[in-house]
């Protein structure tokens, strides 16, 4: 009995294979339990994040393009007297360069007219055509080789429209057109067809501005317009002027200039007729400046209606009597416009450079005087400053003979 009970429990005692556990298989007997906790496990691998992607910056915004600005130059009367291209005979006697050297005489203001972007000029009378004679006054026919020379000096283009536009006639009126192109240099208030007379003339900067000027003269001298031809020259009526702003303005013109040839002789002050013509061309959007000639004489700078008006600049060059001594005066305004946010262009800066020059054989060859410039002249004679200080006198009187303008400065 007592063999039978021990044998029961050594068979008890003995383990019986059975099923895998829920624990996993066993190695050597033992649970996946007891492996877990006997054996170390493996440091887990760690995988980071990928890193963002950097922001993509805001791009900068493109700086605003700084406004277009146009330079303006024009002087007054080119007036061809004998005595002026016999000067310029004399200088090419010494210089070999052709036979007129227009250079010396005007090269203290080459730069002046060069540094401008629209540079203009006042061609107050017709060249002579080969083989017919120079003329002066009072019928004048001025040498040929002018046109060359005004190109190379710098001018973009001069107004044609004078009392002395057909001292020659239309075939005068036409050569001095054809001339004027054939350098590069556009002729303004004259023309050789209706299509010519129809199509404004704009000047092109650099950058792009658009300058249109148109012209008109107050009288003919007595001679009729030419026979059949009543668009050869522009007059200065109102309307006229008027309809061609607006035609420039139609044309992409970003700037319109009216250049005005009117006035009294020897008058330091503007007529009725100037003033009255004025106030109606300042009245309209489609003009931007106005710029006038023929009276020999400086007249003022101010504003109408906003809108600058140089009423008269004298002569660029002349040779008048010796007693009228401020015929021998002129000055060259400089004009600045800039753009403006609603696309218009209005004067920033406005100036005015004073002029004189010599009469010729009484100080040798002709020269024009910038005066502020020579008056800083080294050397300079007690007699030539004293002359140059009555000019500069007697120009700023004229120059602010309706009142002080603000903003016109002398250059």
């Amino acid at each position: 009995m007592g063999a039978s009970l021990f044998l029961c429990a050594a068979l008890a005692a003995t383990t019986v294979p059975g099923p895998p556990s829920a624990a996993g298989p066993t190695r050597a007997g033992r649970p996946d339990a007891v492996l877990a906790a006997a054996e170390p496990s493996p440091d887990p691998v760690v995988v980071a994040p990928p890193a963002p992607d950097p922001p993509t910056p805001e791009p900068e915004p493109a700086p605003e393009p700084a406004p277009r600005e146009v330079s303006l130059v024009m002087g007054g009367d080119l007036l061809w007297h004998n005595t002026v291209w016999q000067s310029a005979q004399a200088d090419a006697a010494v210089t070999g360069d052709g036979p007129f050297d227009f250079d010396p005489m005007f090269a203290a203001l080459r730069p002046l007219v060069r540094s401008a972007d629209v540079a203009l000029c006042h061609e107050e009378v017709p060249f002579a055509r080969p083989g017919q004679p120079l003329q002066s006054f009072p019928v004048f026919a001025a040498p040929r080789q002018v046109a060359p020379w005004l190109a190379d000096m710098g001018f973009d283009g001069c107004t044609t429209a004078s009392n002395h536009a057909v001292d020659q006639g239309w075939e005068g009126l036409a050569y001095t057109v054809g001339q004027l192109e054939r350098h590069g240099v556009r002729a303004i208030g004259t023309f050789r067809s209706p299509a010519e007379r129809r199509r404004p003339v704009v000047l092109t900067t650099d950058d792009g501005v658009r300058v249109a000027v148109v012209a008109g003269t107050y009288s003919l001298n007595g001679f009729p317009l030419p026979e059949g031809r009543p668009w050869s020259v522009s007059m200065w009526d109102a309307e006229n002027l008027l309809d061609q702003a607006r035609r420039a303005r139609a044309a992409g013109a970003d700037v319109v200039v009216v250049h005005l040839h009117g006035g009294d002789e020897y008058s330091h002050e503007p007529n009725a007729d100037q003033v009255a013509l004025v106030e109606r061309l300042t009245r309209s959007p489609d003009v931007d400046l106005v710029l006038g000639e023929h009276a020999h004489v400086v007249q003022p700078i101010t504003r109408v209606n906003g809108t600058w008006v140089a009423y008269g600049m004298g002569n660029m060059v002349a040779q008048q009597e010796t007693f009228r001594s401020d015929t021998y005066e002129g000055i060259t305004v400089r004009f600045v416009l800039r753009e403006q946010p609603d696309g218009r262009f209005e004067v920033v800066r406005a100036g005015y450079v004073p002029t004189t020059w010599n009469v010729y054989g009484a100080g040798g060859p002709i020269r024009a005087r910038w005066i502020s410039r020579a008056l800083r002249r080294p050397g300079l004679g007690a007699y030539e400053r004293s002359r140059l200080l009555a000019a500069r006198a007697s120009i700023r009187d004229a120059v602010h003979g309706l009142g002080r303008t603000p903003g016109l400065r002398e250059l």
